[in-house]
Formats: C-alpha cells, sequence, structure tokens
C-alpha cells in the first residue's frame, strides 16, 4: 500500500525524503546526516533556451584554428587557471564562486528533445522535435522536489515563470507530469519588469477577513465566486482545486511581500537589470528569501536567433544573420549583467552556501563555425555553470577536447546533474516513483558528480 499525501508531506518534515523507494529512507537520511548532509536549501535554475555556446562563453579555445575559436578571446578571472570570455568582464571576479562542469553530453539534437531532457533529467523516447507535451513524460525538476521535500513553511515549493518554452510546440517537462496537478509550479506568466508587475490572485476580496479563511469551505466558496481568480487559474495552474495553495497565496504576508519588486532600491533593481530575465532573477532571491525549494527562471520563450532583443541562444545564423552581433548586444551583455549580480547577491546576503545557482541550456553550438556565420546544434559536449549550495567555487569539472567537439575527460549526462541537485536537496536519487501505467521509475537515472562537491 502507498503512502498518502498527508503521510508523505509529514516524512518529508522529518527529513525522510526517500519515500516510496525501493531502498530504505532511514539509510539515505543516516548518510546524509554525515558527510554527504543536505547541503542546498533552495535551487535557482536559470534555463537557458536555444543552447548558449560553450566555445564563446565559459569554455573558450584560443589555440584552435579560426574556424572553431572564433572572434572572442579568454580573460583571466579571479579562480586560479580559470579563463571565460573577454565579453564577461563581470562575470570574472565571481568565478570563484562557480563550478564550471565543462564535459555535459547528449544524442538530443532538437529543441524539444533535448529542453525536455535539461528540465528532467530523463531522455526523451525520441530525438523529435515534434515531441509533444504529455502526462506519460517525467515531471520537472521542481514537481519531484515538492513531491519528495514538501516546503512546511507556507510557502509553494516550486515557483516558476515567466514563459512557458515551446519550439513549434511545448516543450515537454515543465510540470508535474504523472505525479498529478497537485505538484505543478505556481506558474507566473505577468513579466516581472512590468511597471504593474503583480499578482491579483494574492489579494483578499473586499471585505473578506483571514479569521474567514479558516473554514476550507468558505475558502473554496470565495474561489468558486471570484471572476479575477477564475481568470488568473491558467496562470497558475490549478489554484481553483487547491486549498493550501490558495490558502497560501490568500494569507501568507511573507510570500506576497515577495513580489513587491517596487519595494527593491532603485540601485538593486538597475544592478539586475531593468529587463524581463534580470528582475525575474531578482525575484528567484527574493522567493528564495521566503523559503521557495525551486525557482525556474526561463531566459527567453523561444529559442531565438535572429532578434538582438529578445529569444534565446539558437546562433545558427538565420537567414544570414550572424551570430555575433546578437552575442556582442545582446545575449551576452545581459548574462554579464544578471547572472553575477545574482550570485554575489546571495552570497553578500549570505545565502549562497545553502542555495544551488544552475545556469544550463538544452545543448552547446558546434565547435566549427558554419558557413553563415553561426554554429548548429551540439549536444556532443556543452558546459553548465552551478555556484553555491554544497558545490566548490573557482573549479572545472571535465575536460573537452581541443576543438571543445567532445568531452576528453570525466564526462557528465543531464541525468547525472539531476541526481547531484536532487542529492544536494536531500532527496535520495534513486527514491522512486510510479509512472501512469503504474511502472517504478527512479527519480534519477545517473550518478551523483561526487568531484563537484564541497
Amino acid at each position: 500500500m502507498h503512502p498518502t499525501r498527508r503521510q508523505l508531506l509529514q516524512i518529508g518534515a522529518a527529513g525522510l525524503f526517500g519515500a516510496l523507494t525501493s531502498r530504505n529512507p532511514a539509510t539515505y537520511a543516516a548518510r546524509l546526516a554525515g558527510n554527504r548532509r543536505a547541503r542546498a536549501k533552495s535551487v535557482i535554475f536559470l534555463h537557458q533556451y536555444g543552447g548558449p555556446s560553450h566555445l564563446d562563453t565559459f569554455d573558450m579555445k584560443p589555440d584552435a584554428p579560426p574556424e572553431f575559436r572564433g572572434i572572442y578571446r579568454p580573460m583571466r578571472t579571479s579562480a586560479p587557471g580559470i579563463d571565460i570570455c573577454q565579453m564577461l568582464p563581470r562575470m570574472a571576479p565571481l568565478m570563484d564562486k562557480v563550478t564550471m562542469i565543462r564535459s555535459v553530453r547528449h544524442e538530443m539534437r532538437n529543441h524539444n528533445s533535448a529542453g525536455y531532457y535539461s528540465l528532467t533529467g530523463y531522455a526523451p523516447p525520441t530525438d523529435d522535435q515534434r515531441l509533444r507535451d504529455s502526462r506519460e513524460l517525467f515531471p520537472a525538476y521542481g514537481s519531484v522536489v515538492d513531491r519528495f521535500a514538501t516546503s512546511t513553511n507556507g510557502t509553494p515549493t516550486f515557483v516558476s515563470y515567466p514563459h512557458v518554452i515551446a519550439d513549434g510546440s511545448i516543450t515537454p517537462g515543465q510540470h508535474a507530469s504523472f505525479l498529478g496537478q497537485t505538484y505543478d509550479p505556481f506558474f507566473i506568466q505577468q513579466d516581472p519588469n512590468s511597471d504593474d508587475f503583480r499578482l491579483p490572485e494574492l489579494s483578499l476580496p473586499a471585505g473578506i477577513t483571514t479569521q474567514r479563511l479558516n473554514d476550507r469551505r468558505e475558502v473554496m466558496r470565495l474561489i468558486d465566486g471570484s471572476t479575477e481568480l477564475l481568470e488568473i487559474s491558467a496562470r497558475a495552474r490549478g489554484i481553483d482545486a487547491h486549498y493550501n495553495r490558495a490558502l497560501t497565496m490568500l494569507t501568507s504576508p511573507s510570500f506576497r511581500r515577495a513580489f513587491d519588486l517596487s519595494s527593491e532600491p532603485i540601485a538593486m533593481r538597475e544592478r539586475y537589470g531593468r529587463t524581463t530575465y534580470g528582475q525575474g532573477c531578482l525575484l528567484a532571491r527574493r522567493l528564495v528569501e521566503v523559503g521557495v525549494k525551486f525557482i525556474t527562471v526561463y531566459f527567453a520563450q523561444s529559442i531565438g536567433g535572429q532578434s538582438k532583443v529578445d529569444g534565446g541562444w539558437d546562433t545558427h545564423g538565420f537567414n544570414n544573420v550572424p551570430m555575433y552581433p546578437i552575442l556582442n548586444d545582446y545575449l551576452l551583455p545581459i548574462t554579464d549583467q544578471t547572472l553575477p549580480t545574482l550570485i554575489e547577491d546571495l552570497h553578500l546576503r549570505g545565502l549562497l552556501d545553502d542555495t544551488l545557482v544552475v545556469w544550463a541550456g538544452e545543448f552547446g553550438r558546434g565547435p566549427r563555425i558554419n558557413n553563415i556565420a553561426g554554429r548548429d546544434h551540439w549536444p556532443q559536449c556543452y558546459t553548465v555553470l552551478m555556484a553555491g549550495g554544497g558545490v566548490k567555487g573557482g573549479y572545472v569539472h571535465g575536460v573537452s577536447d581541443r576543438v571543445g567537439a567532445y568531452p576528453s575527460r570525466d564526462g557528465v549526462r543531464p541525468e547525472d546533474l539531476s541526481a547531484t541537485m536532487f542529492h544536494l536537496l536531500g532527496i535520495d536519487p534513486h527514491a522512486e516513483v510510479r509512472d501512469a501505467l503504474n511502472r517504478p521509475l527512479p527519480l534519477s537515472v545517473g550518478s551523483v558528480i561526487e568531484g563537484i562537491l564541497r
């Protein structure tokens, strides 16, 4: 007989995150009490849709032939022996707080398949651009965290924003899938950079006091009768069906205040950058402060590749639009403003030690520059960054070959990244869930990357 949700919540509160596992949860909890105790209270997952070029960011190859190395040169950083792109000068002083994994690899060349892989740690059934979103596929990282380590402080466990990413069709892996809607993210589609950024569902109707919300039936009546709440439900999926989520949004002062970006000093908002992504990363820091465990911030809704003002990292060179103007004027400047600001802000507030920041796309870019001055999809080798939350600083794991085409040492797969994130959160990566066909599946089929842990 499987545990009830109430039992799972009690287990999670006690720190035994191995429910529904074929291994003994107490055994894993005992291991965590030693050197492998949970190190991260929260994860900020910065998803870089489109696939950043590792060769033009964090894995420079200055001695390679020109058709491989590109136009940028490496610059020294605060971490001895670690160089990054000259276009990231604000990031350079923060590299002593970052682990770079330069040997991530898989086989999925299409955005939807690779995107699903990067958001779940599970390889898709096929490498197909037409891979459709389905409740049959594996759930998002944050939904797994919600299932096995539900927040007990009154905030949602998993928050995602501000896009539903898609390339032709919606990319799978952004919701709870077969775990059920209870574990879907609290999803925010409003632009955190807009002047009127707010969440209407966090406001009580006129004349309603918090005392009246003690009655579950009254809460459900309010939800059913509130046009505003019903209108917003598509953006906060399941709000009209889940009492606990509704009660949290209506009564938690700290959670409500987290969304009031106007309370931040203007100088801090400017430091993050007055962009959707920049203010989204500022919001992520504020959500960490109120105890949200998993926050996914999507860099862009689309793969991009032709615009210098929006979109993602898909720098093929579409329609003879070369990649370097887009990198120069948009992708690298926004990255160099927002990513180091987030890491430094977390550090100065004493939050970085137990907040894991993950910067990752679905794949990298081809080592050889193509005939329209772009780089093509390249899942065979790319770079992922991690900072805080129990990983080493100023560290490089894995080595790519002389042109950045393949790992030459310590290859890492997306499932190893997922195993590491779950482990750092105190969740047994090999705990099991059952899919829509009642088949037992481990949370991750990968291995914890022990070398990056401190």
